[in-house]
């Protein structure tokens, strides 16, 4: 168990139930173009609110998982990069745009985006940086009223969605291995 502090308010998160419960440590971009696998579960994991992060991402914070240079394999195609500023390269998908890693130059670590794992669950940030950056109206998020996805679809006379994303569930199972 650690204790994490989110937007001043302290709670325990047990961080080696996360590590356990992935069994592959994969993931990609929307439209399956790239493709990867870590090696190793992820030794760290946070949220970065900086500029750069917000606009690279287009949303309030980017979440992130790091590992190793050396335990990240792309398994299909690779990834387009910018480098984003003198220190850090930032990799995505050049057909649907999907961002999928941060990696400062220097340090041999390389990060990949949280949403961009098969299963988001299995990590959980620890830590919050850039936070001189955070936007006044990410703390009160979970006050804001919420609806599910089929509420929604209900209220707006919308009975199907043809989702043209990548599931890995998917592959497995046009591959005969799930």
């Amino acid at each position: 168990m650690i204790l994490i502090r989110v937007h001043g308010e302290y709670g325990e998160h047990d961080v080696s139930d996360s590590k356990k419960r992935a069994t592959e440590w994969t993931g990609g971009c929307q439209c399956g173009a790239v493709r990867y696998r870590l090696l190793t579960p992820p030794e760290h994991a946070s949220i970065c609110h900086c500029r750069m992060c917000q606009r690279a991402s287009g949303q309030p914070f980017m979440a992130l998982a790091r590992v190793r240079d050396d335990d990240l394999r792309w398994t299909r195609g690779c990834p387009s990069v910018f480098a984003s500023s003198n220190i850090v390269e930032r990799g995505f998908c050049s057909a649907c745009g999907t961002p999928l890693t941060y990696r400062r130059v220097q340090s041999g670590n390389v990060s990949v985006t949280i949403g961009s794992l098969d299963d988001p669950e299995a990590t959980c940030p620890m830590q919050q940086f850039g936070i001189e950056s955070e936007l006044s109206w990410t703390a009160g998020l979970s006050a804001l009223p919420t609806m599910r996805t089929e509420d929604w679809m209900c209220e707006n006379g919308i009975t199907h969605i043809d989702s043209r994303q990548y599931s890995a569930q998917e592959s497995r199972i046009d591959e005969g291995t799930a």
